[in-house]
């Protein structure tokens, strides 16, 4: 027994060591951004602080030298959206369409899941080049968005068909049993249950689409994205107005998660309480 507590107690000791270690270099970073954000109006890049102010916020509003803050996150939003509704939309009709095999439907997902493992900064690369040589001009809007698509869409598929392997297919037999359409089991019994999955799906595209910057590079054209502008900031801003951008974006990333996740709890409320006045 004597052994056994202590074998128990190594290997909690070094989980939690290794868990620290985990939040130690996922949020140190981060929070030595936000604190150096704060820096004074003589402030500069690296510690110990000059002084503590918001100045550098609203330095970062005011109109740049170099960089374009505001268009590239307007950008950056559009396309993040658009990429999220995409994903959700194609996810959801190839989970429904992969339910029952058909020819090809095994070389198929291959074929759909394998830019997973080409280089993201390949696929921008080749994107890039056709549109070239086809004589069409990259856009953010238009091979970037493409580019993103390969990028999120693997990752909805694979998200989806897991859930359509836990799917009862049993709700879908009481329906049509009481008199429903297609339309109307999928709508009214499918679709309510999958919706909280979706929403992690289209969170899940839009955060990729959001922070990508690979796949970006070769196709965005003449105007860049957010992580586009930021690199680009970071070999002319020599100001503490980069820790502000940083620390603005990464609170909006946290702001769309939570707003994301409380529409799930939400949803999940609201299925429980039809279900308890059902029963």
């Amino acid at each position: 027994m004597t052994g056994t507590g202590t074998r128990r107690g190594l290997s909690f000791y070094l989980l939690a060591a290794f868990f620290g270690l985990f939040v130690l270099f996922l949020y140190g970073p981060i929070a030595t951004i936000t604190i150096l954000s704060f820096q004074g109006p003589e402030g500069g890049l690296t510690f110990p602080m000059n002084g503590v102010s918001v100045h550098w916020f609203k330095n970062l509003f005011e109109q740049q030298a170099v960089g374009d803050f505001g268009g590239s996150f307007r950008r950056s939003i559009a396309l993040g959206l658009t990429v999220m509704v995409l994903t959700v939309l194609f996810s959801l009709l190839a989970g429904f369409a992969f339910r029952r095999r058909f020819l090809g439907s095994g070389a198929l997902f291959y074929l759909a899941v394998a830019s997973l493992i080409v280089p993201s900064i390949l696929v921008s690369l080749g994107i890039g080049l056709l549109f070239n040589i086809l004589g069409i001009e990259p856009t953010w809007y238009g091979s970037a968005l493409g580019a993103h698509l390969t990028w999120t869409l693997p990752f909805g598929l694979l998200i989806v068909f897991a859930i359509f392997n836990r799917f009862n297919p049993a709700y879908e037999e009481a329906a049509r049993d009481l008199g429903a359409t297609p339309w109307q089991t999928v709508r009214h019994v499918v679709l309510p249950i999958l919706l909280p999955s979706l929403i992690g799906v289209g969170l899940f595209g839009f955060t990729l689409s959001y922070d990508e910057f690979a796949r970006t590079l070769m196709t965005a054209g003449s105007f860049n994205t957010l992580p586009l502008e930021i690199y680009g900031m970071t070999t002319n801003v020599t100001t503490p107005v980069l820790y502000a951008l940083g620390t603005l974006t990464t609170l909006f990333s946290f702001t769309v998660i939570g707003l994301f996740l409380a529409g799930v709890m939400i949803l999940r409320r609201r299925r429980l309480r039809r279900t308890g006045a059902v029963v």
